[in-house]
């Protein structure tokens, strides 16, 4: 553990939703440091649900609150054997966890059926929203091993 507390970087929201989450998929997204390229597939993304008469903030919003874990276990070792301690999952890691697995989930996609990662995106961002999905599912996987270790929920730090 460290001895002193880590300094946060801050994330600026992005120009355009002025939303720190739209800024942080455009980060976690990005490849080698080509941040251009990522903005270009997400602000596409989104221009694309407001063509279809949707509002793309509250969208992206739905499907990350659907994404996001409420638990999730962590191992504690105690006298040679670990234990999955369930946890409750701070708002940062939410974030990071429902960006992250939708991201995932986006890339694993048929390219047979979605010719462009944009479209890959935009599938999986309905699919979140409407709670559905491999994004969603990654989250009840989380919830149902914390679950399934409760017993264990007295060895927290």
């Amino acid at each position: 553990m460290p001895r002193h507390a880590y300094k946060s970087n801050d994330v600026s929201p992005d120009p355009v939703y002025e939303s720190i989450e739209v800024a942080k998929l455009i980060n976690y997204l990005m490849i080698d440091g080509k941040k251009d390229v990522s903005e270009r597939i997400v602000y596409n993304t989104l221009e694309r649900i407001k063509a279809e008469g949707e509002e793309p903030l509250k969208l992206l919003y739905k499907a990350i609150a659907n994404v996001a874990p409420n638990q999730e276990v962590k191992p504690r070792r105690l006298g040679g054997a670990s234990y999955l301690v369930p946890t409750e999952v701070r708002r940062e890691r939410r974030l990071y966890l429902a960006l992250h697995w939708i991201i995932e989930a986006t890339k694993t996609k048929s390219n047979k059926e979605f010719h462009t990662f944009e479209e890959k995106l935009l599938s999986e961002l309905h699919e979140a929203a409407k709670n559905q999905g491999q994004a969603v599912n990654k989250r009840l996987q989380a919830e149902k091993l914390a679950d399934a270790n409760k017993a264990f929920a007295h060895l927290k730090w």
